[in-house]
């Protein structure tokens, strides 16, 4: 096969959830621009709008499907619609994600707080990977790509728990399902991207002492660029990837190559602090 077409998507259909900010615009954007087709899932329907405009305009097709992943049955149309609105759906980017539980100290966060990042995160990816997956399976193929996280490697210090476990569960969840869907020619990979600018981590990438601690931890010195995730993703989601399923591809400069990490300083942990309402980021310590 010649080299360029490895990474053509020309003539597939690809669905990409939470794709109405952040590294979701990323991924439907390139997929488009690899020649797909692509149905946008979120809840925003008004910024999937605005997404979909600027596919089209580029000359693929684009469907805006409202879609809140925690419920199944809204991820089930939403495959659905993919179905019958663009004829097939060959690529999944499940990429919804949320972090309730903020800067918390893990003593301190509600209950609630860490259902909701579970429900959103391993619960939400998990309506996504069996509804795309039931279709693929029925339709001969396809590949999955999940979106985790550099956390779900290993335990990062102070950082929210339910987020980390939920994502550690999503690499579990990939290889299950790569290992029970291969014979039927679904591929199911991983991506554990380190940080990224997005709608999500823009407060914390913004307060210099937590940047000083992402570049001081990366190996390449600093966050990542959004755009140094498509080629990540362009490889799992197309035939450059065909004998690959099951792996966890990191994209974290680095991060998860070195082995611990540098203790909290007082001043990251009064960040914490005067991030979070209600004394949720104030440490239990001693009287």
């Amino acid at each position: 096969m010649p080299l360029p077409s490895l990474f053509d998507l020309s003539g597939r259909v690809a669905l990409v959830t939470g794709a109405s900010s952040g590294l979701g615009v990323t991924f439907a954007e390139a997929l488009a621009e690899a020649g797909a087709d692509v149905v946008l899932a979120a809840r925003r329907v008004d910024r999937l709008e605005e997404v979909a405009g600027r596919i089209r305009a580029a000359g693929r097709r684009a469907l805006p499907v409202a879609c809140d992943v925690t419920d199944a049955a809204q991820m089930e149309a939403a495959v659905a619609a993919a179905a019958e609105e663009l004829g097939r759906l060959d690529v999944v980017v499940a990429n919804a994600g949320a972090v309730p539980d903020g800067f918390s100290m893990p003593e301190r966060i509600p209950g609630e707080l860490f259902e909701q990042s579970v429900r959103v995160n391993l619960i939400g990816t998990w309506n996504t990977c069996q509804s795309a997956g039931r279709h693929m399976l029925a339709h001969g193929g396809g590949s999955i790509v999940v979106v985790s996280s550099y956390t779900g490697v290993a335990g990062v210090p102070n950082f929210p728990p339910a987020y980390q476990a939920s994502k550690a569960a999503l690499i579990n969840i990939t290889q299950q399902l790569a290992a029970s869907w291969g014979d039927r020619g679904v591929r199911v990979n991983a991506l554990t991207p380190g940080w990224f600018p997005s709608e999500m981590t823009e407060a914390v990438l913004a307060a210099p002492v937590f940047r000083a601690r992402i570049d001081d931890q990366a190996a390449l010195g600093r966050a990542g660029r959004p755009e140094e995730l498509v080629g990540p993703l362009l490889l799992l989601a197309s035939d450059a990837s065909s004998y690959m399923t099951g792996a966890v591809v990191a994209v974290d400069g680095g991060t998860s190559a070195t082995v611990g990490a540098p203790r909290y300083s007082e001043e990251l942990y009064g960040l914490h602090d005067a991030v979070m309402p209600h004394g949720l980021g104030a440490r239990v310590t001693p009287a």
